[in-house]
């Protein structure tokens, strides 16, 4: 005897099959990853939360928190920060002037985002580093943040094709086989995917919370390792999983002869 398959059942593995499931990425750019003498002092950082490769945007509400992070002290930033829009969701842009040479880490917790076609919380806590006047010390350093990637390359003055390597932390520990998802900004628009699995690269990283991945091309590459919080937030007076992502964003430069 032949079984029916009801029409909403049909309908469901249509659309799972017919729109493929785009990665999520807080994002923190920054005007440009190095300032070198005669440069312009005056860094200015864009925050969103988007399909990057694709340019959808989502709506960033005011980040929970904002600072940079330079030679062991902390800055609130929060207050510099202004309402803009990017991909024509809301977002948020502010301006740092760098004064003294060092390596400086800009991060941001934003406020939790639900994404209703996951049924769960998401909170990327996101960092990119901008290096100053050729110091290139502690750029390995931890940010402290609840989850995030430390570089083990050295996460400014990369060319494209350059191997980088990050341990996934989470609570202050590495995180073994962490799953890591890589996409690129193309904020032009112009580079184009062969087919949606290319959109958004995955690597898995090892026993110690270790990945490696070698960007093909110049521009900027965003890397997020997920996952699962040990605390839920409530959804309407439903308790509802919570995904934490550990993003960074790091610049790739051509090779120039």
């Amino acid at each position: 005897m032949k079984k029916s398959i009801s029409i909403p059942v049909l309908l469901f593995c249509c659309l799972a099959f017919a729109f493929p499931a785009f990665a999520h990425f807080g994002m923190v750019i920054p005007s440009d990853s190095v300032i070198m003498q005669g440069d312009s002092r005056t860094v200015t950082l864009k925050l969103s939360f988007s399909h990057p490769f694709e340019g959808i945007g989502m709506d960033l509400k005011r980040p929970h928190r904002f600072s940079v992070l330079a030679g062991g002290r902390r800055a609130d930033l929060k207050d510099r920060l202004k309402a803009i829009k990017l991909m024509d969701h809301s977002a948020w842009e502010a301006k740092f002037d760098i004064k003294r040479p060092g390596v400086y880490q800009f991060y941001m917790e934003p406020q939790p985002y639900f994404e209703s076609a996951e049924d769960r919380f998401i909170i990327h806590y996101t960092k990119t580093v901008v290096a100053a006047f050729g110091d290139d010390d502690r750029w390995d350093a931890a940010a402290g943040l609840k989850t995030e990637i430390v570089p083990l390359s050295r996460p400014f003055a990369l060319y494209a094709g350059n191997v980088f390597q990050g341990m996934v932390q989470l609570d202050g520990k590495p995180v073994p086989h962490a799953r890591v998802e890589v996409e690129f900004y193309n904020r032009t628009g112009n580079a184009k995917a062969p087919n949606d699995l290319m959109i958004a690269q995955t690597v898995k990283a090892d026993a110690r919370g270790v990945f490696t991945y070698a960007p093909p091309r110049a521009g900027w590459w965003g890397f997020a390792a997920l996952s699962r919080a040990d605390f839920t937030l409530d959804r309407e007076g439903i308790p509802k999983e919570v995904e934490l992502g550990a993003v960074l964003w790091v610049e790739f430069h051509d090779w120039i002869e």
